[in-house]
């Protein structure tokens, strides 16, 4: 006689669940983007192409994809540096910078940018310092790059920062006993395993900062064909009651974001997949 076991998941069955997970998706995201499409679909072809193609929208595209790429990049080597401190070293004071790295999520982003131009302007405290140099930071593309970094770098490092926690050390002992140096172990035994979470990490700093606007508005300077991001030309357009120039430039964003974020991806599978296949040695 066959017993029948009772299911004990704590989460409905999987039609249940998968119906609630399709309707919240389709309230929050799908429903908000298919409206951004089907006002764009009110203009032809050559009109959205004019609009996007405007001198001025495609150089903020360049401005906004540009320092999120190299801001990205950037967060990429040093948030590794950073999650490696919190995880392999004791310092005083670990604790506060544990907590401080989560600041950019909290602070608002208004409060972020004052800040921030604060600092870099012409009279303050860094800017002040950089001026008699010939730099300058605030109301360039160098003080949206910094903006980026700032609002980017905590994706990098919690993305790390549990895969170093959970690595073994013995491998890279194993490696050091066999003579390895350094840079050969990091190389060859750390970086093949922490390769998919920078990967990760870098896609998340890169995807919020390509929409950023609060924290970059105030130190951009927004001067046209200089510093103006592709976030203040949709609000500009919308403030024009321009509404299907607003939405053109936003889904021209989205485009070019999903192809990014998604050849990421592809890498990250890529890489994941060369993991996978490498011979491994006898048992």
């Amino acid at each position: 006689m066959q017993l029948r076991l009772k299911n004990n998941n704590v989460l409905p069955g999987f039609p249940l669940a998968l119906g609630y997970t399709v309707a919240y998706l389709s309230l929050i995201v799908l429903l908000p983007l298919s409206a951004v499409f089907v006002k764009t679909a009110t203009l032809s072809f050559s009109q959205f192409w004019d609009i996007i193609s405007a001198p001025r929208v495609v150089a903020s595209f360049k401005l906004s994809f540009g320092a999120s790429l190299v801001a990205a990049a950037i967060n990429t080597v040093f948030g590794l540096m950073l999650a490696w401190c919190l995880v392999r070293y004791r310092f005083p004071g670990k604790k506060l910078v544990d907590a401080l790295i989560d600041l950019p999520f909290a602070l608002p982003t208004a409060v972020a940018g004052i800040a921030l131009t604060a600092l870099y302007a012409p009279n303050g405290w860094i800017g002040s310092l950089l001026a008699p140099y010939g730099i300058k930071v605030a109301f360039t593309p160098l003080g949206v790059l910094i903006a980026l970094i700032f609002i980017g770098l905590p994706f990098v490092v919690r993305t790390v920062q549990p895969i170093l926690e959970d690595m073994e050390t013995e491998l890279e002992e194993a490696a050091s006993s066999l003579g390895a140096q350094r840079w050969q172990v990091f190389r060859h035994v750390v970086l093949p395993i922490l390769t998919p979470a920078l990967l990760t990490g870098f896609a998340l700093a890169f995807a919020r900062a390509v929409g950023e606007y609060g924290s970059v508005i105030f130190i951009a300077g927004n001067m046209p064909m200089v510093s103006e991001i592709a976030p203040l030309m949709i609000i500009t357009k919308l403030e024009q009651y321009d509404y299907a120039g607003a939405t053109a430039i936003a889904v021209a964003m989205l485009m070019l974001s999903f192809i990014l974020l998604l050849l990421i991806n592809l890498l990250q599978g890529w890489k994941a997949s060369l993991q996978t296949r490498a011979p491994r040695g006898p048992a």
